[in-house]
Formats: structure tokens, sequence, C-alpha cells
């Protein structure tokens, strides 16, 4: 799996492929994919970055959907659990999951400039890790792998 977030794209493409098949999964799970839930997904996806829980609020509420905590905490809480959306651990932020509908262990190249996000699979069984847990009896539950750096925008406009 290769890292996506960094390459070029069709943008608004990406958004509606990425919408439509949230909204295919919550259908098919009967989950609500209430108007919150799906603008703050929309959110992520249109940034293309890491975005704090209370960055998202203050666009919530200028969208007049709510302007309290909990309103935004609970959607990306909703996104996260259904595998939506990912929670940045180094920057407290969260965003979009880049490959939805496959499972995978989510690893991230992080801009420390511009706090663009690219998300690249991992191989949990056939890295180091793995084989390190299997052999101490241990099961892995939850994996976050970030690494942070320059994306190609940014280490361009240094050099």
């Amino acid at each position: 799996m290769t890292a996506k977030g960094f390459e070029r794209h069709d943008h608004s493409q990406c958004i509606a492929t990425a919408l439509h098949q949230a909204e295919r999964h919550c259908a098919a799970h009967k989950l609500q994919f209430t108007p919150v839930r799906r603008r703050v997904l929309e959110i992520l996806l249109d940034r293309h970055r890491a975005m704090g829980a209370y960055e998202i609020l203050d666009i919530l509420a200028a969208d007049g959907l709510g302007s309290q905590p909990p309103v935004a905490y609970r959607a990306l809480d909703f996104l996260v659990q259904n595998g939506f959306a990912h929670r940045i651990e180094r920057l407290n932020a969260y965003t979009a999951c880049a490959h939805p509908e496959e499972d995978h262990v989510p690893a991230f190249l992080i801009c420390r400039n511009c706090k663009a996000v690219a998300e690249a699979g991992t191989e949990l069984e056939q890295g180091r890790l793995g084989k390190a847990a299997a052999e101490a009896g241990f099961t892995i539950e939850r994996i976050v792998v970030e690494a942070e750096g320059l994306c190609p925008g940014c280490a361009g406009q240094a050099a």
C-alpha cells in the first residue's frame, strides 16, 4: 500500500468517493451518518491535513452546526471508531482515512511545516514489531506509527 496524501489528484472526486463510501458503510451497518458527522468528515477530507477538534468546531459553528466541544468530539469519535478518520497522537489532531474500505495498520507521514498528512499502510505480521510480539506471545490490539518531516511541497520550498 503506497502513501496517499501528498500526490496530486482530483480532489473533488476524492471527497465525493469517500463520502459515498461512508454513506454506504453506515447504511449497511445501520449507523446514523448525521449531518454533523458528515460535515466533519467532509472538512477533514477537504483540508487533507491534520486538524484539531477546536479548529473543526470553529468551522461547524460558522456552518451553524454547533459551537460546543462535545459536538466535534462526538462526531470525531464516531468517525474514528468506524474507520473513516484517524487520530494523530503526535499532533492531538485528526485526519480522514485514506483507505477506509481496507483493513490496515496506518502509518502517518506528517509535514512539520504545513501539517499535511499522508497515510501509508504497514504490514504488521511481516515487520519486526509483529515478529517480536509473536515471539513474546503478545497480542497487539492497537498501533500508532507516525513520522514527522517535510512533504514534497515544503521540501521543495526549503531547497
